[in-house]
């Protein structure tokens, strides 16, 4: 079976996790008692982890670009956890420089190199030229937060190159109509936005908010603080840049109401940077409601998790039902994929039913 060939662009922790998730799951023998930990789906249809293969990479950072891409994922100021200590191919694809556009933002120059982006001097690379040459068959977006230009810019290059679009970060492009509208007429699929944790703040949040709901339970205000130390966290110091992610987080939470909180009664986003947590993320969260007979219930919860891992097992499963949709000429923007994997799909569903509709898609019952 021909490998799934991907590209990514910004070379990040979360794309770390993936990169080396990918060669960790690959070394691991089929019978191995941990084959399957982690994976929310050991095949999707014919494809496995081992199928995947990452074949081009952008980045914009000097300790990165031109640098084989199992050297750059531990390149500053990537801190992650690491998932292998060394890859058994020491090749690969070069990251190539990528366009910086509004993906740097101002205020980190004022932070210690180690713990920020460092712009090469470089010329930029012609984005899709290098995406038809390498065989990518779909781009995934992991440009940080509030890169609003840069994430359009990489979506306009997908387009041209004929490859899928996987959109991992808060800028709304699958949930948008006309840039859907777009990927439908050129025959290509996307799945987005904005990629939930495999068990994170926003998926806990969701459903402990449905549960509420479905017990009965009237939620009368809630909050979702979070604090990390790494370049996301860094990055998002800068209010300006927060809009759509505030936005992505907060409604996927009030979708699971029949009723959506005043905007004064939640609050849900990133609250600090903490640099000595590296790229461990603390949510904490709060949800005051009231039971049977008017009775209030209080509920407090401290969740800790390494960030990046905890995206990149949702990636995987992107990827590969990415990939069933090239295979099976599915365009546009995919319902399933995106319900269940993204903070802001086009159409917001209970977890469980978007489970569903996953299992529906994976084995061809539905087409979206």
């Amino acid at each position: 079976m021909a490998k799934i060939k991907v590209a990514v662009v910004g070379v990040g922790n979360c794309a770390s996790s993936l990169v080396q998730g990918i060669e960790y799951y690959n070394g691991l023998p089929a019978k191995h008692p941990e084959a399957g930990l982690g994976l929310m789906h050991t095949k999707i249809g014919p494809y496995g982890v081992d199928d995947i293969e990452v074949v081009a990479a952008f980045d914009i950072d000097e300790r990165k670009v031109g640098k084989t891409l199992p050297e750059a994922v531990y390149a500053a100021p990537n801190c992650t956890k690491p998932i292998i200590g060394s890859f058994t191919k020491k090749g690969g694809p070069r990251v190539e420089m990528g366009h910086i556009l509004d993906g740097i933002a101002p205020h980190m120059a004022d932070y210690p190199e180690q713990r920020r982006f460092v712009a090469a001097r470089k010329k930029p690379a012609d984005v899709a030229k290098t995406l038809r040459k390498s065989g990518a068959r779909m781009l995934i977006n992991y440009v940080p937060v509030g890169s609003e230009q840069a994430a359009r810019f990489y979506a306009e290059e997908a387009l041209a190159a004929g490859a899928g679009f996987i959109n991992c970060v808060p800028v709304f492009i699958a949930s948008d109509s006309a840039w859907a509208g777009r990927f439908r007429q050129k025959g290509l699929p996307i799945i987005g936005d904005d990629v939930k944790s495999q068990m994170g703040a926003t998926i806990i949040h969701r459903t402990l908010t449905r549960l509420f709901e479905d017990r009965g339970v009237k939620l009368d205000r809630t909050y979702q603080l979070n604090v990390g130390g790494n370049t996301d966290f860094l990055n998002m110091l800068n209010n300006a840049r927060l809009k759509s992610k505030k936005i992505s987080k907060t409604q996927s939470v009030q979708s699971q109401m029949k009723t959506p909180l005043e905007a004064d009664n939640i609050h849900i986003g990133p609250s600090d940077y903490i640099p000595w947590l590296l790229d461990n993320k603390v949510c904490f969260m709060r949800m005051e409601a009231r039971i049977f007979g008017n009775i209030p219930i209080n509920l407090e919860l401290r969740l800790s998790v390494e960030d990046s891992p905890n995206s990149a097992g949702v990636v995987i499963d992107a990827i590969r039902c990415m990939a069933l949709a090239l295979d099976r000429g599915q365009k546009g923007a995919l319902q399933a994929p995106s319900a269940y994997f993204m903070k802001h799909p086009p159409e917001q569903f209970p977890d469980a039913l978007a489970r569903s509709m996953i299992e529906d898609f994976i084995k061809g019952k539905s087409t979206a």
